[in-house]
């Protein structure tokens, strides 16, 4: 059974920090790029970050950009989302996805987690 569990998320003020997890299991792990991802109510959702199997880095969107940071552990067969200097509107269900080789999209991933929740306020 093929499992993405992300954890991690909660309630931080603005300029805090959070470390997601996304821990994986029923794939082969290094074959796989892993995206994280979030939607906040009423939006649509949104791309962050991709790694691949090798480490390759993808941005999807500015606004994680010089703020949150992705990395893998295979050891672990878990990829993790660094989030520093959050804001107000990092506000949202965070959730991780996978697609074989490729990163996944929006649109498109062969497996997706159920997400965990971050809420950033004062």
């Amino acid at each position: 059974e093929v499992q993405l569990q992300a954890s991690g998320g909660g309630l931080v003020q603005p300029g805090g920090s959070l470390r997601l997890s996304c821990e994986t299991s029923g794939f082969v792990f290094d074959d796989y790029s892993i995206g994280w991802f979030r939607q906040a109510p009423g939006q649509e959702r949104e791309g962050l970050l991709c790694i691949s199997g090798r480490g390759g880095v993808t941005l999807y969107s500015a606004s994680a950009k010089g703020r949150f940071t992705i990395s893998r552990d295979s050891a672990e067969n878990t990829v993790y989302l660094q989030m520093n200097s959050l804001k107000p509107e990092d506000t949202a269900l965070y959730y991780c996805a996978a697609e074989l080789n490729f990163c996944p999209t929006v649109r498109k991933s062969t497996y997706r987690g159920q997400g965990t929740q971050v809420t950033v306020s004062s």
